[in-house]
């Protein structure tokens, strides 16, 4: 199916111009550049009006009648002079345009010590970027900077902001840590706590440096434009992605970049890890993630952590279960096991037939799994099953089936997670703030920023399959029921949750009001059956998962 294109709503009063007012801006330059001449006439004649004003007021009433008579005088004379109106004209328009001159002096060059500080850089590269052996080195102690740097920039406080320098051919720029060596440095030396991009052209020797702006923390949880099977895991730098999407922050529609993961039959990232330091923000990730798929599909909820953290997803309509006891959490997953199974015996039947694939087969199924490490220790202490072990069919047949996984855990916890997850989760983000060998060793390599010491939840880098690695921050999703948090973000995510039909006082809003209508969950080889809304089984019975007593407990 053909992809329609996003709407695209200019925002006002944002810092990020859209293409229109790019182009705008652009002919406004160049109009500004050809009609130049005529503003400088302009000005001028002003100038001289000005003056002549000035001189005027400052004449003294007795005089003022000689001088006008003077002037009046020499108009005549001009007048009946051969060219006399036109040798008059161009000397006013001589005059003007000397004194419309732009005399504002511009800056050509940095300042005395921004020139310190590019020196002292080009000193500190003088080590990495020579050999003794070069008769004519580009970097060498004693030598001029302008040499070496080919274009910076610094801002309105003095510090570097951006920096393009050329460096030798024999320089080894094809080792990870020759480069990550000069990484730190101009690091270090253009300013700690900021995070830095570098962009390394091998082909033309040359590397650029620039600093990045910080992401945007204000962003909630929110209905994102998206299409079915589309799902944003955060924001990123508007260099980084081709796309924008309008979100709502601090009263203000913006236009931001997202990161988009793709999911569904064609996705070739069809499942997704997520991993962190704690309180970095995955918990946040998943309940996002949550809400973007339950417009759209089914959500199994498995809490690792036993902190109530999705209590107030359970009973939801299309939440089928949210479980956090190890004896939970094995009976949703073998039922997500089998109910894998089932959709492929079903879809092949169905193609076989020469029939449609059944609307229940084609609904989504979302299986998000948070902090499986310590369902994985707790198995291990009883020597029970390991329930990452039931999400093997899941993972390795889901994309067929309509089956989406998401296990998110912390870092240090990684090992605990089973190595068939790992293997099958080619989408990946790791946030917090992390060194760059771990955030390689999460999503299989180095980011292309420095990273930062301290970062605000939900900060870290994502990368989908064999993509680049990209900054992301993840919209802020609390806990609805976590008092700590915002009180905005609170009730943002409160109103994203589908109305308990059980509860009168929550009254659905029409674009959930068509999701309720599902079809029952039927058994492996049963046929599926439609279910009338007013029959409408409870999320446990349609996943056919008889603990109400977990749910409760999870709920408390």
């Amino acid at each position: 199916m053909a992809r329609r294109p996003l709407p695209r709503i200019l925002s006002s009063g944002t810092t990020r111009l859209t293409r229109g007012r790019e182009m705008a801006r652009t002919a406004a330059d160049s109009a500004t550049d050809v009609l130049h001449p005529l503003i400088t006439v302009s000005r001028g004649l002003r100038l001289l009006a000005v003056s002549a004003r000035r001189k005027w007021a400052g004449t003294p009433r007795e005089r003022r009648g000689p001088a006008l008579f003077l002037v009046a005088a020499c108009v005549l004379v001009l007048a009946l002079m051969p060219y006399g109106p036109l040798l008059a004209l161009v000397t006013v328009m001589a005059l003007a345009a000397w004194k419309g001159r732009d005399r504002t002096p511009r800056r050509t060059g940095p300042d005395e010590a921004e020139t310190r500080r590019l020196q002292a850089l080009y000193d500190a590269l003088v080590p990495y970027f020579s050999v003794p052996e070069d008769p004519g080195p580009l970097y060498a102690h004693g030598g001029a900077w302008d040499a070496a740097f080919c274009g910076h920039a610094f801002d309105d406080e003095g510090r570097l902001t951006r920096l393009e320098l050329s460096y030798p051919p024999y320089f080894a720029d094809g080792d990870p840590g020759a480069r990550a060596t000069v990484e730190r440095l101009l690091h270090a030396k253009s300013g700690r706590g900021r995070e830095c991009h570098f962009s390394w052209d091998q082909e033309a020797n040359r590397l650029v440096m620039s600093v990045l702006p910080s992401l945007s923390t204000s962003i909630a949880a929110q209905r994102f434009v998206t299409v079915p099977g589309e799902t944003v895991l955060g924001f990123t730098d508007d260099t980084s992605v081709q796309r924008t999407v309008p979100v709502t922050a601090d009263g203000e529609t913006l236009q931001e970049p997202p990161v988009v993961w793709r999911t569904g039959p064609r996705s070739t990232e069809p499942h997704l890890l997520v991993a962190g330091r704690p309180g970095a923000g995955a918990t946040s990730l998943l309940r996002s993630v949550a809400l973007q798929a339950l417009p759209y599909g089914d959500v199994v909820i498995v809490e690792g952590s036993g902190a109530g953290e999705f209590a107030s997803f359970a009973g939801r309509p299309g939440v089928l279960a949210v479980e956090s006891a190890l004896g939970g959490a094995l009976a949703a997953l073998e039922w997500t096991a089998r109910e894998t199974e089932r959709r492929l015996v079903a879809a092949n039947e169905a193609r076989q037939a020469g029939r449609p694939v059944p609307e229940d087969v084609k609904r989504p199924l979302w299986v998000l799994f948070d902090r499986p490490s310590v369902l994985a220790h707790l198995a291990a202490a009883d020597g029970g099953r390991d329930p990452q072990q039931l999400l093997s069919v899941p993972l390795r047949h889901g994309r067929a089936a309509g089956v989406t996984v998401v296990v998110a855990d912390h870092v240090d916890a990684l090992d605990w997670v089973d190595d068939t997850v790992t293997s099958h989760t080619p989408a990946r983000v790791a946030l917090g703030a992390l060194p760059a060998d771990v955030v390689e060793s999460v999503l299989g390599a180095p980011p292309h920023t420095t990273p930062v010491p301290d970062v605000p939840p939900g900060r870290g880098y994502a990368r989908l399959g064999a993509s680049e690695v990209l900054r992301v921050q993840v919209p802020a999703t609390p806990d609805p029921y976590d008092d700590a948090a915002s009180d905005a973000e609170r009730r943002a995510v409160l109103a994203l949750l589908p109305r308990r039909e059980d509860d009168p006082a929550e009254q659905a809003p029409p674009e959930q009001a068509a999701h309720r209508a599902t079809a029952a969950r039927p058994g492996p080889g049963e046929a599926a059956e439609p279910v009338e809304p007013d029959a409408q089984p409870t999320p446990q019975e349609r996943a056919g998962l008889a603990a109400p007593a977990t749910v409760a407990a999870a709920e408390g």
